[in-house]
C-alpha cells in the first residue's frame, strides 16, 4: 500500500496512485538493482568515499572508486553510469575532471554530479562552470549548490528564454544550504531542461534534497517528505546519496534513479533513527536499512506531486 503517513503543508500537493507508472519503474529499478548488482563507479570526495562505497554495496550495487582519468575511462564500458562529486578538490582535478567529463560526453555515458560547495573558490568555480559544455544526466544537491550552479551556467528559469524573477542562493555556507528547497524549484527545472536537451535520449533530471526532497525532469516535479534529522550528523549523507543516485541510474531512467534513490535514503535513514543512539551508531544502522529496505517499501513511499 501507498503510505500516506506524510501529510504535506502544500495542500495542493497529493501522494501519486498506488497505479501511478513512476511507481512501478521505481519498484522495478530497486529489484533490479538488487538482483544485477550493477557497477557504477566513482571520482568523488576522499572524506566521504567509504560512506559512498558503502552505501553503494549495501543498496545492492557495485562500487569503484578512482581519481585517475584513464582509470575511469577504462572503467566507463563496465560501469552503467558513473559519479563525480567535487567536495574536497586537489589541484589536479580540474583537469582530470576536463578528461574525464569530455570522455564521457563523446561517449554518451551517463553520469552524476553533486556540486558540492558550488560558488566557494576560484578552482571551484572554474569546474563547475565548464560542466555546462559536458553536462551530467542528473544534478544531485542542496537548495544552495543547485541555485547557484543555475546561476553559472546563466540559465533561463522558464521556457520562452526570457529570465524569470528569481531569488539569488545565499549559500555556500560550508557545504550546507543556506536555502530551503522550495526556493530551488525553478532552478532544478531549468537545469534539468537544460540536461535533457544535451542528453543522446533527451532524458535528465536534478534531486533537490532537504527536509522534504524534490525531484524533476523540467517537467514534472515530485516531492519526497520523510528522512531523519540525524542525516546531518555524518559526514558524507549526500555524498553517499549521489552514489546510490549514479547505481540506480545504471539500471533506470534518470527520473526514476533519482526518485528511487531519494525514497530509499528516507525510508533508510528513518529506519537507521529507530535503531540508533547517536551519531555513531546511527551511520551504522542506516547502512543496515539501505541493505533492509525492500523494493515494495521504496516503492511504496510517500510522492506528492
Amino acid at each position: 500500500m501507498v503510505n500516506d503517513a506524510y501529510p504535506s503543508a502544500n495542500t495542493n500537493l497529493k501522494n501519486i496512485g498506488e497505479d501511478d507508472p513512476l511507481r512501478a519503474s521505481v519498484r522495478k529499478a530497486a529489484q533490479t538493482v538488487r538482483d544485477t548488482t550493477p557497477l557504477a563507479q566513482s571520482f568523488t570526495n576522499f572524506v566521504t568515499i567509504n560512506l559512498v562505497a558503502n552505501a553503494q554495496l549495501a543498496a545492492g550495487g557495485t562500487a569503484a572508486m578512482s581519481f585517475l582519468p584513464d582509470d575511469i575511462a577504462g572503467g566507463e564500458a563496465a560501469s552503467g553510469a558513473s559519479y563525480i562529486n567535487v567536495g574536497t578538490l586537489l589541484p589536479f582535478y580540474k583537469d582530470a575532471l576536463a578528461q574525464i567529463t569530455t570522455k564521457f560526453k563523446a561517449d554518451g555515458h551517463r553520469w552524476v554530479l553533486d556540486p558540492v560547495a558550488a560558488g566557494l573558490g576560484t578552482t571551484r568555480t572554474a569546474i563547475l562552470e565548464s560542466f555546462k559544455a559536458t553536462p551530467p544526466t542528473i544534478i544531485r544537491g542542496n537548495a544552495s549548490e543547485v541555485i547557484k550552479l543555475r546561476e553559472m551556467w546563466e540559465l533561463p528559469l522558464d521556457e520562452g528564454g526570457e529570465e524569470a524573477t528569481s531569488r539569488q542562493s545565499n549559500g555556500p555556507v560550508g557545504v550546507e544550504s543556506a536555502d530551503d528547497v522550495d526556493s530551488a524549484e525553478a532552478a532544478a527545472r531549468a537545469l534539468a531542461r537544460f540536461i535533457a536537451k544535451s542528453d543522446p535520449q533527451g532524458q535528465g533530471a536534478v534531486a533537490v534534497s532537504g527536509e522534504t526532497d524534490l525531484v524533476t525532469d523540467g517537467e514534472r516535479t515530485y516531492r519526497l517528505p520523510g528522512g531523519s534529522a540525524m542525516m546531518t550528523k555524518i559526514t558524507g549523507a549526500g555524498c553517499s546519496l549521489g552514489g546510490v543516485t549514479a547505481t540506480y541510474l545504471a539500471v533506470a531512467d534518470p527520473l526514476t534513479a533519482a526518485v528511487a534513490a531519494s525514497a530509499l535514503y528516507n525510508r533508510a535513514s528513518e529506519t537507521g533513527e529507530a535503531n540508533s543512539h547517536g551519531p555513531g551508531s546511527f551511520q551504522v544502522a542506516f547502512l543496515d536499512g539501505l541493505w533492509s529496505t525492500t523494493p515494495e517499501r521504496i516503492a511504496a513511499s510517500p510522492i506528492l506531486a
